[in-house]
């Protein structure tokens, strides 16, 4: 039980690594506070936990609304007392497309909900944790955007997931003295309902890595339990690639 009476927040949780992560999360003893746009999925997620004897709320949202993220550390405390953890995962790849042809509605939109999210998020999610003593908070980078792994008409999510990583590393540099440790989390390509369904796809990006194979969301999950529990107690400012390898092969 890792995160036992820990409460976490996980944004991105309706589907994918987010949804992954808070089943995992609400397995290993935490309370899970679930955020995302789907409420529905949300309020099944969250079904889901209670029935396997763990303890999970949720409430819906848009991560680039700044009352979103107050309100999912206000929920934090009113349901379960305070904040211990989080998992700031939600995030979009949006148009692949050369910048000089990049409507800046794309880019801003990219910008917003992957890196401005994460502004919002902590600037709420820490001083709730301060009042716990410290904590652990971890964003969902990539390897695009930090490795030489350069991809063509991804300009604006390179930006904004290579923005998170200087993000963490201020955080944790400003924080640390108080018990909060920033990480980030670098996954390679994931089978989500953001990878698509499309076979032919799914061979060539699987090809790409070291391990031959796209990773679960579950796996991707452990490696996101690692970083907010106690196991990583002297890991801070890091980015840690769980990317099978595709970061060496494509450099």
């Amino acid at each position: 039980m890792q995160l036992n009476g820990k409460t976490v927040i996980v944004t991105g949780a309706s589907s994918g690594i987010g949804a992954a992560a808070a089943r995992l999360f609400g397995a290993e003893g935490a309370n899970v506070v679930l955020g995302a746009r789907r409420e529905a999925l949300l309020e099944d997620l969250a079904a889901e936990i209670v029935a396997n004897n763990g303890a999970a709320v949720s409430l819906s949202g848009d991560v680039t609304d700044e009352t979103y993220a107050d309100a999912l550390v206000r929920l934090a405390r009113s349901e379960f007392g305070g904040l211990d953890a989080a998992f700031n995962n939600a995030g979009i790849v949006g148009d692949m497309e050369p910048v000089p042809d990049m409507d800046i509605g794309n880019w801003n939109d990219v910008i917003a909900t992957n890196l401005t999210s994460a502004f919002f998020a902590a600037k709420y999610q820490i001083p709730a944790m301060k009042e716990r003593g410290g904590g652990a908070i971890l964003f969902t980078s990539s390897f695009v955007g930090y490795t030489k792994a350069g991809l063509p008409g991804m300009g604006a999510y390179a930006a904004s997931k290579a923005g998170l990583i200087g993000l963490a590393q201020s955080l944790s540099a400003e924080h640390g003295t108080e018990g909060i440790r920033v990480n980030t989390l670098l996954p390679g390509g994931t089978k989500t309902p953001m990878a698509g369904d499309d076979p032919a796809a799914h061979n060539y990006v699987a090809g790409l890595h070291a391990l031959g194979r796209m990773a679960t969301p579950d796996e991707i999950a452990q490696a996101a339990l690692f970083l907010l529990s106690d196991q990583s107690a002297f890991v801070t400012g890091s980015a840690l690639l769980a990317d099978g390898g595709i970061s060496i092969r494509l450099t």
